[in-house]
């Protein structure tokens, strides 16, 4: 999700208040809009549209606005609130651990008004992009917990470490992201984000997305079910090596969410848990108590590489991840840097 749910180290608004609101209000738009449609001559409509006076215009408007609907104000509120009302009110079926690791894949494509003067995609729109490809995954898997812990006042599963429960609404912020370009992508071209889990700590959760073109050439060996075409039968093997299947990345991203109740942070593993994402870890559990279980316990050799995802294999792969998370997560020294201009500034400069 981008920052839907409020902002790290300050107050989080209300997830279960946000989404039922947006979803009334375009719930009634929609009826609104539909009662009103129901009444339009459409032919006679259409008719005046294109021969009438002012025609060209009008069709030169109306071509613009399609290729660039993603682009249009507004958009990016319904792409992201609508990823998270259809994840939240339609809940998808029990997954088994492995998928906790499972790339979700959205689609999209490079509208006009995304390109820059050097005629691709312009490098700050990727960022609104992965806001939604990030929605789509983490709400897809996380949403039977996010709605547990809302309702951890009646509920009772979040303690903080004195033994309360932790009250207050739900907040899931943004607390940083970054991303590497590779290749460009021309006007209109189709893409993929494919996003996934990449890791957790004591704080953060990790997703990386790779920005995937052109559109369609990279199929996953199976479908977990999460996808209308993976209900018709578009499964494919990816019969690529690791070279081919890396030229076709375009960008790639790392960026890091932490969940919030109140002001009271969450560990990530309770939405896991309450997810139905992670397998039982004997004696120490997934958090171990105020101790560093991650960093504590010993792994089996060839631990990654076991058939069955335990608690073990799970872990294994939380760990690799990890090491790409880690030095992301080093980007927080840099606030240090700043010193406010003490040897002076450049000078302050409009347009901005």
């Amino acid at each position: 999700m981008a920052s839907a749910a409020g902002r790290v180290g300050g107050s989080t608004s209300n997830i279960g208040l946000l989404m039922p609101v947006v979803g009334v209000v375009g719930l009634a738009s929609a009826v609104l809009a539909g009662r009103r449609a129901m009444h339009v001559d459409w032919k006679d409509f259409a008719v005046r549209f294109l021969t009438g006076p002012g025609r060209t215009s009008r069709i030169l408007l109306l071509i613009y606005v399609l290729l660039n609907t993603k682009s249009l104000p507004g958009a990016w509120t319904i792409r992201v609130f609508g990823s998270m009302i259809r994840h939240a009110v339609q809940l998808r079926k029990p997954l088994p651990p492995k998928a906790l690791f499972h790339y979700s894949v959205t689609r999209s494509y490079t509208s006009p008004g995304e390109t820059d003067y050097n005629l691709h995609k312009s490098n700050s729109t990727y960022f609104s992009d992965l806001d939604v490809a990030r929605s789509q995954c983490v709400m897809h898997l996380m949403a039977p917990g996010f709605d547990k812990i809302r309702r951890n006042k009646q509920l009772r599963i979040v303690r903080d470490p004195a033994g309360a429960v932790a009250e207050g609404s739900l907040g899931v912020a943004l607390g940083a992201v970054a991303c590497s370009f590779k290749k460009e992508l021309p006007p209109l071209a189709g893409f993929e984000m494919w996003t996934r889990v990449l890791a957790w700590d004591r704080k953060w959760l990790y997703t990386m997305t790779h920005f995937v073109a052109p559109a369609g050439k990279v199929r996953p060996a199976s479908w977990d079910g999460g996808s209308f075409w993976a209900s018709r039968g578009r499964v494919a093997t990816v019969a690529a090596g690791e070279a081919e299947l890396q030229g076709r990345v375009v960008a790639s991203a790392v960026g890091k969410y932490v969940f919030k109740l109140g002001r009271f942070t969450v560990h990530p593993t309770y939405v896991l848990e309450q997810s139905g994402l992670l397998p039982e870890r004997p004696v120490t559990g997934w958090r171990g108590g105020e101790a560093d279980v991650h960093a504590e316990v010993e792994l089996p050799a060839g631990a990654a590489d076991l058939a069955d995802w335990d608690w073990r294999r799970v872990e294994a792969e939380r760990r690799k991840g990890m090491e790409l998370a880690g030095h992301f997560a080093a980007i927080d020294d840099a606030h240090a840097l700043f010193d406010g201009g003490r040897d002076g500034a450049l000078g302050q400069f409009f347009p901005g």
